[in-house]
Protein backbone atom coordinates (compact mmCIF):
# COMPACT_ATOMS: atom_id res chain seq x y z
CA UNK A 1 0.00 0.00 0.00
CA UNK A 2 2.90 2.14 0.77
CA UNK A 3 4.03 1.95 -2.94
CA UNK A 4 0.69 2.19 -4.20
CA UNK A 5 0.20 5.50 -2.61
CA UNK A 6 3.67 6.54 -3.21
CA UNK A 7 3.56 9.92 -5.51
CA UNK A 8 5.71 8.34 -8.59
CA UNK A 9 2.57 5.68 -8.59
CA UNK A 10 0.00 7.94 -8.26
CA UNK A 11 1.43 10.52 -11.27
CA UNK A 12 1.55 7.29 -13.12
CA UNK A 13 -2.45 6.11 -12.35
CA UNK A 14 -3.29 10.08 -12.73
CA UNK A 15 -2.14 10.14 -16.62
CA UNK A 16 -3.57 7.10 -17.04
CA UNK A 17 -7.09 8.49 -15.99
CA UNK A 18 -6.13 12.03 -17.55
CA UNK A 19 -6.25 9.44 -20.77
CA UNK A 20 -9.41 7.84 -20.26
CA UNK A 21 -11.29 11.05 -19.57
CA UNK A 22 -9.57 12.52 -22.71
CA UNK A 23 -8.31 15.20 -21.11
CA UNK A 24 -6.10 17.26 -23.71
CA UNK A 25 -2.97 16.86 -21.14
CA UNK A 26 -0.06 16.15 -22.89
CA UNK A 27 4.03 16.20 -22.40
CA UNK A 28 5.73 17.98 -25.52
CA UNK A 29 8.04 15.32 -26.85
CA UNK A 30 11.70 17.00 -26.03
CA UNK A 31 10.67 17.31 -22.41
CA UNK A 32 9.88 13.52 -22.40
CA UNK A 33 12.73 12.78 -23.86
CA UNK A 34 14.61 15.52 -21.58
CA UNK A 35 13.24 13.87 -18.47
CA UNK A 36 13.72 10.04 -19.51
CA UNK A 37 17.44 11.37 -20.00
CA UNK A 38 17.93 12.87 -16.35
CA UNK A 39 17.02 9.58 -15.08
CA UNK A 40 19.64 7.34 -17.09
CA UNK A 41 22.28 10.39 -15.78
CA UNK A 42 20.97 10.13 -12.25
CA UNK A 43 20.85 6.40 -11.76
CA UNK A 44 23.98 5.91 -13.95
CA UNK A 45 26.01 8.81 -12.03
CA UNK A 46 24.96 7.30 -8.60
CA UNK A 47 25.81 3.45 -9.82
CA UNK A 48 29.38 4.54 -10.92
CA UNK A 49 30.00 6.62 -7.63
CA UNK A 50 28.50 3.66 -5.62
CA UNK A 51 31.17 1.15 -7.97
CA UNK A 52 33.99 3.96 -6.95
CA UNK A 53 33.75 2.80 -3.09
CA UNK A 54 34.88 -0.83 -3.53
CA UNK A 55 31.95 -3.10 -4.37
CA UNK A 56 33.68 -4.53 -7.71
CA UNK A 57 33.99 -8.19 -6.20
CA UNK A 58 33.27 -11.21 -6.99
CA UNK A 59 29.85 -11.58 -6.22
CA UNK A 60 29.44 -8.20 -8.44
CA UNK A 61 31.19 -9.93 -11.65
CA UNK A 62 28.64 -12.86 -11.21
CA UNK A 63 25.68 -11.38 -10.98
CA UNK A 64 26.22 -9.21 -13.85
CA UNK A 65 27.87 -12.33 -15.11
CA UNK A 66 24.28 -14.15 -14.49
CA UNK A 67 22.24 -11.40 -15.74
CA UNK A 68 24.03 -11.43 -19.52
CA UNK A 69 23.17 -14.87 -19.66
CA UNK A 70 19.58 -14.58 -18.51
CA UNK A 71 18.71 -11.82 -20.75
CA UNK A 72 20.21 -14.05 -23.67
CA UNK A 73 18.67 -16.84 -22.96
CA UNK A 74 15.30 -15.90 -21.88
CA UNK A 75 13.93 -14.69 -25.08
CA UNK A 76 14.86 -18.98 -26.33
CA UNK A 77 12.51 -20.62 -23.50
CA UNK A 78 9.78 -17.50 -24.37
CA UNK A 79 9.91 -18.05 -27.94
CA UNK A 80 8.68 -21.51 -28.15
CA UNK A 81 5.76 -20.41 -25.49
CA UNK A 82 4.95 -17.42 -27.98
CA UNK A 83 4.90 -19.70 -31.17
CA UNK A 84 1.71 -21.11 -29.88
CA UNK A 85 -0.38 -18.32 -31.22
CA UNK A 86 2.09 -15.97 -32.73
CA UNK A 87 4.06 -16.00 -36.42
CA UNK A 88 7.66 -16.99 -35.81
CA UNK A 89 8.62 -13.16 -36.40
CA UNK A 90 6.12 -11.47 -34.28
CA UNK A 91 7.19 -14.31 -31.45
CA UNK A 92 11.04 -13.64 -32.34
CA UNK A 93 10.16 -10.05 -31.75
CA UNK A 94 8.08 -10.07 -28.23
CA UNK A 95 10.26 -12.50 -27.34
CA UNK A 96 13.54 -10.44 -27.21
CA UNK A 97 11.38 -7.41 -25.61
CA UNK A 98 10.70 -9.68 -22.61
CA UNK A 99 14.27 -11.06 -22.80
CA UNK A 100 15.51 -7.32 -22.17
CA UNK A 101 14.69 -4.84 -19.47
CA UNK A 102 12.54 -1.92 -18.90
CA UNK A 103 15.17 1.29 -17.23
CA UNK A 104 11.87 2.90 -16.15
CA UNK A 105 10.54 -0.15 -13.90
CA UNK A 106 14.43 -0.60 -12.79
CA UNK A 107 14.35 3.31 -11.77
CA UNK A 108 10.87 3.23 -9.62
CA UNK A 109 11.92 0.14 -7.96
CA UNK A 110 15.23 1.99 -6.93
CA UNK A 111 13.10 5.17 -5.52
CA UNK A 112 11.04 2.59 -4.10
CA UNK A 113 13.95 1.37 -1.94
CA UNK A 114 15.23 4.49 -0.87
CA UNK A 115 11.87 5.38 0.26
CA UNK A 116 12.34 2.65 2.55
CA UNK A 117 16.26 3.11 3.59
CA UNK A 118 17.06 -0.25 1.92
CA UNK A 119 20.26 -0.50 0.38
CA UNK A 120 21.60 -1.73 -3.11
CA UNK A 121 24.85 -1.95 -5.17
CA UNK A 122 25.98 0.13 -7.57
CA UNK A 123 26.46 -2.82 -9.29
CA UNK A 124 22.87 -3.42 -10.07
CA UNK A 125 22.97 -0.61 -12.15
CA UNK A 126 25.83 -2.36 -14.26
CA UNK A 127 23.73 -5.79 -14.37
CA UNK A 128 20.59 -2.70 -16.19
CA UNK A 129 22.94 -1.75 -18.36
CA UNK A 130 24.71 -4.71 -20.00
CA UNK A 131 21.10 -6.45 -20.02
CA UNK A 132 19.95 -4.43 -23.14
CA UNK A 133 22.03 -5.77 -25.68
CA UNK A 134 22.03 -9.56 -25.35
CA UNK A 135 18.68 -10.00 -25.83
CA UNK A 136 18.10 -8.09 -28.64
CA UNK A 137 21.16 -10.47 -30.31
CA UNK A 138 19.31 -13.43 -29.21
CA UNK A 139 15.85 -12.32 -31.12
CA UNK A 140 17.78 -11.26 -34.34
CA UNK A 141 18.75 -15.17 -34.01
CA UNK A 142 15.87 -16.08 -33.75
CA UNK A 143 14.27 -14.38 -36.06
CA UNK A 144 16.67 -15.67 -38.58
CA UNK A 145 16.06 -18.99 -37.91
CA UNK A 146 12.59 -18.80 -37.74
CA UNK A 147 12.88 -17.02 -41.13
CA UNK A 148 14.69 -19.78 -42.92
CA UNK A 149 11.90 -22.11 -41.73
CA UNK A 150 9.31 -19.85 -43.76
CA UNK A 151 11.14 -19.13 -46.63
CA UNK A 152 8.34 -20.63 -48.85
CA UNK A 153 5.98 -17.88 -47.24
CA UNK A 154 6.10 -14.84 -48.78
CA UNK A 155 6.52 -12.53 -45.73
CA UNK A 156 9.04 -15.41 -44.88
CA UNK A 157 11.02 -14.73 -47.87
CA UNK A 158 11.40 -11.27 -47.75
CA UNK A 159 12.68 -11.41 -44.02
CA UNK A 160 15.01 -14.04 -44.57
CA UNK A 161 16.44 -11.33 -47.60
CA UNK A 162 16.69 -8.53 -44.78
CA UNK A 163 18.12 -10.69 -42.47
CA UNK A 164 20.53 -11.86 -44.62
CA UNK A 165 21.53 -8.55 -45.73
CA UNK A 166 21.55 -7.60 -42.30
CA UNK A 167 24.70 -10.57 -41.65
CA UNK A 168 25.94 -9.52 -44.93
CA UNK A 169 26.66 -5.32 -43.77
CA UNK A 170 24.90 -5.97 -40.20
CA UNK A 171 27.77 -4.07 -38.22
CA UNK A 172 25.15 -0.67 -37.93
CA UNK A 173 22.31 -3.36 -36.60
CA UNK A 174 25.16 -4.96 -33.81
CA UNK A 175 26.65 -1.22 -33.18
CA UNK A 176 22.83 -0.19 -32.12
CA UNK A 177 22.49 -3.20 -30.34
CA UNK A 178 25.35 -2.34 -27.99
CA UNK A 179 25.86 1.46 -28.10
CA UNK A 180 22.07 2.41 -28.25
CA UNK A 181 21.44 6.06 -26.96
CA UNK A 182 19.95 4.96 -23.49
CA UNK A 183 22.71 2.58 -23.19
CA UNK A 184 25.16 4.20 -23.81
CA UNK A 185 24.14 7.26 -21.78
CA UNK A 186 23.88 4.93 -18.87
CA UNK A 187 27.26 2.76 -19.24
CA UNK A 188 28.75 6.67 -20.16
CA UNK A 189 27.37 8.12 -17.03
CA UNK A 190 28.46 5.49 -14.67
CA UNK A 191 32.20 5.56 -15.79
CA UNK A 192 31.95 9.56 -14.78
CA UNK A 193 30.16 8.35 -11.95
CA UNK A 194 33.38 5.83 -11.02
CA UNK A 195 36.34 7.86 -12.10
CA UNK A 196 35.04 11.12 -10.21
CA UNK A 197 34.13 9.23 -7.20
CA UNK A 198 32.81 10.44 -3.66
CA UNK A 199 33.75 14.05 -5.22
CA UNK A 200 32.53 14.14 -8.13
CA UNK A 201 29.01 12.77 -6.63
CA UNK A 202 29.07 15.04 -3.83
CA UNK A 203 29.43 17.84 -6.80
CA UNK A 204 26.54 16.87 -8.76
CA UNK A 205 24.32 15.11 -6.43
CA UNK A 206 21.77 18.36 -5.26
CA UNK A 207 21.10 17.90 -9.34
CA UNK A 208 21.04 14.19 -9.43
CA UNK A 209 19.78 12.84 -6.20
CA UNK A 210 17.70 15.47 -4.17
CA UNK A 211 15.33 16.05 -7.49
CA UNK A 212 15.54 12.70 -8.59
CA UNK A 213 11.54 11.41 -7.41
CA UNK A 214 10.05 14.76 -8.61
CA UNK A 215 11.62 14.11 -12.07
CA UNK A 216 10.55 10.46 -11.72
CA UNK A 217 7.03 11.88 -10.69
CA UNK A 218 6.37 13.67 -14.19
CA UNK A 219 7.95 10.98 -16.28
CA UNK A 220 5.91 8.46 -15.19
CA UNK A 221 2.92 10.71 -15.49
CA UNK A 222 3.44 10.94 -19.30
CA UNK A 223 3.91 7.16 -19.03
CA UNK A 224 0.52 6.66 -17.55
CA UNK A 225 -0.90 9.24 -20.78
CA UNK A 226 1.55 7.05 -23.27
CA UNK A 227 0.12 3.43 -21.76
CA UNK A 228 -3.32 3.94 -21.67
CA UNK A 229 -3.33 5.51 -25.62
CA UNK A 230 -1.86 2.31 -26.50
CA UNK A 231 -4.74 0.48 -24.86
CA UNK A 232 -6.85 -0.09 -27.83
CA UNK A 233 -3.62 -2.19 -29.99
CA UNK A 234 -3.96 -4.84 -27.26
CA UNK A 235 -7.27 -5.80 -29.25
CA UNK A 236 -5.00 -7.15 -31.68
CA UNK A 237 -2.76 -9.04 -29.33
CA UNK A 238 -5.89 -11.46 -27.75
CA UNK A 239 -6.45 -12.81 -24.62
CA UNK A 240 -3.16 -15.36 -24.92
CA UNK A 241 -0.79 -12.13 -25.12
CA UNK A 242 -2.75 -10.39 -22.40
CA UNK A 243 -2.13 -13.54 -20.24
CA UNK A 244 1.27 -13.64 -21.47
CA UNK A 245 2.28 -10.21 -20.48
CA UNK A 246 1.28 -10.83 -16.88
CA UNK A 247 2.21 -14.32 -16.18
CA UNK A 248 5.05 -14.47 -18.20
CA UNK A 249 6.47 -11.08 -16.36
CA UNK A 250 5.46 -12.62 -12.97
CA UNK A 251 7.20 -15.81 -13.74
CA UNK A 252 10.64 -14.07 -15.13
CA UNK A 253 10.48 -12.12 -11.77
CA UNK A 254 10.16 -15.02 -9.77
CA UNK A 255 13.32 -16.90 -11.54
CA UNK A 256 15.01 -13.58 -10.51
CA UNK A 257 13.87 -14.05 -7.41
CA UNK A 258 15.51 -17.26 -7.34
CA UNK A 259 18.72 -16.32 -8.79
CA UNK A 260 19.41 -13.66 -6.23
CA UNK A 261 18.80 -16.33 -3.61
CA UNK A 262 21.44 -19.04 -5.32
CA UNK A 263 23.77 -15.72 -5.51
CA UNK A 264 23.36 -14.98 -2.05
CA UNK A 265 22.71 -11.29 -2.54
CA UNK A 266 20.78 -8.73 -0.29
CA UNK A 267 17.26 -8.11 -0.34
CA UNK A 268 17.82 -4.97 -2.40
CA UNK A 269 19.68 -5.97 -4.98
CA UNK A 270 17.34 -9.05 -4.65
CA UNK A 271 14.51 -6.87 -5.84
CA UNK A 272 16.46 -5.86 -8.61
CA UNK A 273 17.40 -8.65 -10.56
CA UNK A 274 13.63 -9.84 -9.97
CA UNK A 275 12.57 -6.41 -11.59
CA UNK A 276 15.44 -7.09 -14.48
CA UNK A 277 14.09 -10.28 -15.13
CA UNK A 278 10.55 -9.65 -15.16
CA UNK A 279 10.56 -6.45 -17.10
CA UNK A 280 10.03 -5.61 -20.75
CA UNK A 281 11.66 -3.35 -23.13
CA UNK A 282 9.15 -0.86 -24.99
CA UNK A 283 12.06 1.46 -26.07
CA UNK A 284 15.72 0.43 -26.50
CA UNK A 285 14.66 -2.72 -28.02
CA UNK A 286 11.39 -1.94 -30.16
CA UNK A 287 13.95 0.21 -31.80
CA UNK A 288 16.36 -2.43 -32.58
CA UNK A 289 13.51 -4.73 -34.13
CA UNK A 290 11.99 -1.93 -36.27
CA UNK A 291 15.82 -2.46 -37.90
CA UNK A 292 16.50 -5.95 -37.93
CA UNK A 293 12.93 -7.53 -38.42
CA UNK A 294 10.73 -4.86 -40.27
CA UNK A 295 7.99 -7.57 -41.08
CA UNK A 296 6.92 -8.06 -37.30
CA UNK A 297 4.07 -6.49 -36.12
CA UNK A 298 4.94 -3.34 -33.52
CA UNK A 299 1.31 -3.07 -32.28
CA UNK A 300 1.70 -6.11 -30.43
CA UNK A 301 5.14 -5.80 -28.75
CA UNK A 302 5.24 -2.19 -28.26
CA UNK A 303 2.25 -2.02 -26.21
CA UNK A 304 2.13 -5.46 -24.65
CA UNK A 305 4.78 -4.19 -22.55
CA UNK A 306 3.86 -1.04 -22.17
CA UNK A 307 0.24 -1.18 -21.32
CA UNK A 308 0.26 -4.61 -19.33
CA UNK A 309 3.69 -5.92 -18.36
CA UNK A 310 5.37 -2.08 -17.10
CA UNK A 311 2.19 -1.18 -15.27
CA UNK A 312 1.35 -4.82 -13.48
CA UNK A 313 5.20 -4.95 -12.45
CA UNK A 314 5.31 -0.79 -10.80
CA UNK A 315 2.02 -1.47 -8.71
CA UNK A 316 1.97 -5.30 -8.14
CA UNK A 317 5.32 -6.90 -9.32
CA UNK A 318 7.52 -4.36 -6.65
CA UNK A 319 5.85 -4.69 -3.92
CA UNK A 320 5.00 -8.55 -4.43
CA UNK A 321 8.52 -9.84 -5.11
CA UNK A 322 9.54 -7.89 -2.23
CA UNK A 323 7.24 -9.43 0.08
CA UNK A 324 8.55 -12.72 -1.18
CA UNK A 325 12.26 -11.08 -0.55
CA UNK A 326 11.26 -10.17 3.21
CA UNK A 327 9.83 -13.90 3.75
CA UNK A 328 12.74 -15.68 2.84
CA UNK A 329 14.73 -14.04 4.85
CA UNK A 330 17.52 -12.35 2.21
CA UNK A 331 20.22 -10.92 3.74
CA UNK A 332 19.71 -12.48 6.97
CA UNK A 333 22.74 -13.86 9.03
Amino acid sequence: MDLLLSPPILFFLLGVLATLLRSDLDFPKPVARLLSMYLLIAIGSYGGYKLSQGELDGQAFAVMGVSVLASFAMPFATFFVLRLKLASLDAAAVAATFGSISAVTFITAVAFLDSEDIPYSGYMVASMALMESPAIIAGVLLARFAAKRVRAEAVGRDSAARLDSHSEDGRGLWRDAAFNGAVLLLLGSMLIGYVTGAEGWEAISPLMYDPFKGVLCLFLLDMGLVSARRIGDLRKAGVFLIVFGVVGAVVQGLVGVGTAWLLGVGPGDALLLAILFGSASYIAVPAAMRLALPDANPSIYIPLALTITFPINIVVGIPMYYAMITALGFGAS
